[in-house]
C-alpha cells in the first residue's frame, strides 16, 4: 500500500488537516507520504496505489493555482488504478464552501476509484476528530475493495 497526501495550505488549516489525516493512518499501520504540492513531482502520482488532495479553496470556489497543474495531472495521466480521497477546509461565511474540494470529486469520480472526502470549517477541531476516524476507515475500505477487484481481474484472466 503506498499513499500519498497530497496539499497545499495558506493560512496552515489543510496542512494541519492532512498532518491528522496521516497520524490516523499510522493508527492503522499504514504509512503515507504527507506532501506538499509543490514538493512532488506530478509524474509520480501514477505511482502510488491511494492519494488524497488536501486543499483550500481560493476567490470564489475555485482551485488554488498552485494546485491546478495536479488537477490536470490527473486528468491527463492513467490514474484508474488510484483510490483516492479529498480534504479540504474553508469558510462557510463564503457561498461556495470548500468549492475545490467539490471539483478534485468531481474529477475524481470520473478518473478514479473514489472513496470519500471531507471539509472542515477553518481548522480542524477536536469536534472533527470522529469525522476524520471516518474519513481514514471509508477509504481504507474502499482501497481494500478496489485492491480484491483487481485481483480478481488479475486472477480471471490468467
Amino acid at each position: 500500500m503506498s499513499i500519498a497526501i497530497i496539499y497545499s495550505s495558506r493560512t496552515g488549516n489543510t496542512q494541519e488537516l492532512a498532518t491528522v489525516i496521516k497520524q490516523l493512518f499510522q493508527l492503522h499501520g499504514v504509512m503515507a507520504d504527507c506532501l506538499p504540492v509543490n514538493g512532488l513531482p506530478l509524474s509520480t502520482i501514477k505511482a502510488y496505489t491511494g492519494i488524497i488532495v488536501g486543499t483550500y479553496t481560493w476567490g470564489d470556489g475555485e482551485i488554488p493555482p498552485e494546485m491546478v497543474p495536479l488537477y490536470h495531472a490527473f486528468e491527463n495521466q492513467e490514474v484508474a488504478h488510484l483510490t483516492t480521497g479529498v480534504i479540504g477546509t474553508g469558510d462557510s461565511f463564503y457561498p461556495h464552501f470548500c468549492g475545490a474540494v467539490d471539483a478534485f470529486r468531481d474529477m475524481f469520480y470520473v478518473h478514479t476509484s473514489l472513496a470519500v472526502t471531507m471539509k472542515v470549517e477553518l481548522s480542524p477541531q477536536l469536534s472533527d476528530m470522529e469525522k476524520c476516524r471516518r474519513f481514514v476507515g471509508l477509504f481504507l475500505e474502499k482501497y481494500e475493495k478496489v485492491k480484491k477487484q483487481s485481483e480478481w481481474v488479475v486472477n480471471e484472466t490468467c
